[in-house]
């Protein structure tokens, strides 16, 4: 790890927090030594809500998954847990909740281009009513939708007479009544000839109605409703969706553009970024990923192929050609090679909590930078550094290219993401932090915390081999094998706790500290 960080002018840099002791909480859909993996299955997404009560998780498949948090609801309240001196939501712990097809294969006839059903990524929406709502995208669509809970009542009790006892307005239980006078739905025969015959009433009367009396909730049912489709708004990949503080309004960025969208209208959105050049020969970069800011509903920014970010205001044109801020990292001449540029495109950027810092991840380190100090990055982290002998290797396979994320710890202090054989890094954010702990999504997260010793193969993780591409295989820092073919390319932290879940081809891991 390589950091110089900086701090408020005038005020005493805090001293870092010490490492955190990661320990294995859960996992969901574990696989068993050779177990062979489907594509469909292979997890493509991950995000907290904003409470993080709920984990949604996205696949190639086009399914995405929601899972509830169930420890937190079994406590008691705060006030006693605290009377208690117990040790709140210390063991985090989630279950399925429901799943649901979000996409489905389709084909874009005019282009003649297949689009998947992939999952590219999620974002929850603000709940209501006990409603839950989400945002997810494929490659061309986007789809929203609401996940409710909805009880199935059922007449448990009427106040239905005994044949024996009319007139005399006593009550008897249903087992009581002739199944032949009474028909399902609580109407007496008498009653139903009536109705058929144009509601002519007998002249003496009815001596009873039957009527609903108790009424009970038996089962609940989760029901999941796509509310709106915005479609036919890319002409390019989708790779990035993100809600406005405002809760009415999200972007979804492509290569080229920027839209923003009203979650209410879904056939008309505003252009409001276009790199797009007038000779596409001229095109130099792209744009990787686009993030709102967490609180004021007028700024985002957005990364390029380039490495550089850009932190845009709403508020200056309705065209936001020009940028208020621009965060890139000049590289000396002397130290530029082939590889340069192509590591140096930003693949996932995220801004913390307070909405101070943006964190990046280009394909050899993560980089935080102040949105107030635009000279460069105020820390950076070297996630794999001891792959760079092995690049040309590296862009045979493609591997070169993989696309990582990266996440922030709520309180600010940590950063992780992820690297191959399905470790993922955590480091401590503040200047003078030695914490960079390695992580394998295993059972046994700590098992790479070792002293350098001879490579070893991972035999309990099944390989996911990118089509094409045969597997490579390298060795790490500390001496430990480097498998190419598996990689952990997602993970989301939770935002109050010091929780981490990450994808391992199709198996969920969670971890807390």
């Amino acid at each position: 790890m390589n950091g110089n960080g900086a701090e408020d002018g005038g005020r005493a840099a805090p001293s870092p927090p010490s490492p955190l002791e990661w320990k294995f909480s859960q996992v969901f859909g574990e696989r068993m030594a050779g177990e062979e993996v489907q594509e469909v299955d292979i997890i493509s997404a991950i995000e907290f809500d904003k409470s993080g009560d709920y984990l949604a998780t996205g696949d190639r498949g086009g399914r995405v998954v929601l899972f509830e948090r169930i420890d937190s609801r079994n406590n008691d309240s705060r006030t006693e847990l605290e009377r208690q001196d117990y040790s709140i939501n210390k063991h985090p712990e989630f279950r399925y909740k429901t799943e649901f097809q979000s996409h489905e294969p389709e084909f874009d006839y005019l282009k003649s281009l297949e689009i998947e059903e992939k999952i590219n990524k999620i974002k929850w929406c603000q709940a209501s009513n006990g409603s839950l709502f989400l945002l997810s995208t494929n490659d061309k669509t986007i789809k929203y939708w609401k996940v409710q809970e909805k009880k199935i009542k059922r007449i448990s009790e009427m106040n239905i007479f005994s044949p024996h006892a009319a007139g005399n307005g006593n009550s008897a239980s249903s087992s009581t009544s002739n199944p032949d006078t009474y028909f399902p739905n609580g109407c007496s025969g008498r009653i139903f000839n009536c109705l058929r015959n144009d509601l002519s009433f007998p002249s003496e009367g009815f001596p009873s109605l039957q009527l609903p009396v108790v009424v009970t909730s038996q089962e609940t049912s989760l029901v999941s409703r796509c509310r709106r489709i915005y479609a036919h708004a890319h002409d390019y990949h989708i790779n990035s969706i993100s809600n406005n503080s405002d809760g009415e309004t999200f972007i979804s960025a492509d290569d080229l553009r920027i839209n923003l969208w009203n979650l209410e209208i879904s056939n008309q959105s505003f252009n409001i970024v276009d790199v797009k050049p007038a000779n596409m020969e001229d095109l130099t970069e792209v744009i990787t990923c686009a993030e709102f800011h967490p609180t004021y509903c007028n700024m985002l920014a957005y990364s390029s192929s380039k490495g550089s970010i850009r932190l845009i205001d709403l508020r200056q044109s309705a065209l936001c050609d020009n940028h208020s801020k621009l965060f890139e990292e000049h590289e000396a001449p002397v130290s530029r090679s082939f590889f340069t540029e192509i590591i140096a495109s930003i693949s996932d950027i995220k801004f913390s909590k307070d909405g101070r810092h943006i964190l990046s991840r280009d394909y050899m380190t993560l980089k935080l930078w102040d949105i107030n100090m635009d000279s460069g990055p105020v820390a950076t982290f070297q996630v794999h550094e001891h792959l760079r002998p092995k690049l040309c290797d590296l862009y045979e396979n493609d591997n070169i290219f993989d696309k990582f994320e990266c996440c922030l710890s709520g309180d600010g202090l940590r950063v992780a993401s992820g690297s191959y054989s399905n470790v993922f890094r955590v480091f401590g954010r503040l200047s003078g932090s030695n914490e960079a702990t390695i992580l394998e999504a295993s059972k046994n997260p700590m098992r790479r915390q070792v002293p350098a010793r001879p490579s070893r193969s991972l035999g309990s993780l099944t390989r996911v081999v990118r089509r094409g591409a045969e597997s490579h295989q390298g060795v790490d820092a500390n001496g430990n094998s480097c498998d190419f073919s598996i990689k952990l390319l997602h993970l989301a932290w939770h935002p109050t706790e010091n929780s981490i879940a990450c994808a391992a081809a199709n198996s969920l891991y969670m971890y807390y500290a």
